[in-house]
C-alpha cells in the first residue's frame, strides 16, 4: 500500500506522525477539504502527466487548473495526463492518494506558484483518506526528486487590473 511507502519515506526524515488518516474519502479536492476542514484551494493537488523525459508531477492548489500554452512553454510538450493504471505503474501510488512523496527515482517533482498564496498547504499521503500538512518550503524539501517551481496554472490568480 502506497501510504506504507509514504509512512516509511516520512519515517527517515522524522516527520511520520505528521501523516493525517480520515475514517472518510479524501480522493478529490472537494473531499479532502472536507476531510481536513479548509477551503479547496489549500489542498495540494497532485497530477502526474507524460513527457518524452518520463513521467512527472506537479502539485497545484486546489482551485487551480493547468493551463495547457503555459505547460507546453515550460515542458515543451502537450499537456497529457497519465491514465490510472500509468499513474498505478509509472508513479507507484493511486489516482486520489497520488503524492510527491516515496516515489521512483525517474518521476520529477514540480511545484507550482499557486501554492505559494497560503502559509501551509495539504498534499495526498499516498491513499484515498490521508493528506499531511505543510508549507511550501517543506514541500519543496520533502518531494521525492523536487525539479523546480513553475507557473503552468490558471484560475487562481486574481484578475490583472
Amino acid at each position: 500500500m502506497s501510504i506504507q511507502k509514504v509512512r516509511a519515506y516520512f519515517d527517515g526524515l522524522g516527520i511520520a506522525g505528521r501523516i493525517q488518516e480520515f475514517t472518510v474519502s479524501s480522493a478529490t479536492v472537494e473531499l479532502a477539504a472536507q476531510a481536513v476542514g479548509v477551503e479547496e484551494a489549500r489542498i495540494a493537488k497532485t497530477l502526474s502527466f507524460k513527457t518524452p523525459d518520463g513521467p512527472i508531477l506537479i502539485v497545484a492548489a486546489g482551485d487551480a487548473k493547468v493551463d495547457n500554452g503555459k505547460y507546453k512553454a515550460q515542458f515543451h510538450t502537450k499537456a497529457k495526463m497519465l491514465t490510472h493504471d500509468e499513474a498505478h505503474t509509472l508513479i507507484g501510488h493511486d489516482v486520489g492518494g497520488v503524492c510527491p512523496f516515496a516515489l521512483p527515482e525517474d518521476v520529477g517533482v514540480y511545484l507550482d506558484a499557486s501554492l505559494k498564496r497560503f502559509q501551509t498547504v495539504f498534499p495526498a499521503a499516498g491513499s484515498a483518506n490521508s493528506a499531511v500538512e505543510m508549507t511550501c518550503a517543506e514541500l519543496e524539501r520533502y518531494a521525492s526528486n523536487f525539479r523546480q517551481w513553475v507557473d503552468v496554472c490558471k484560475g487562481w490568480n486574481p484578475p490583472e487590473e
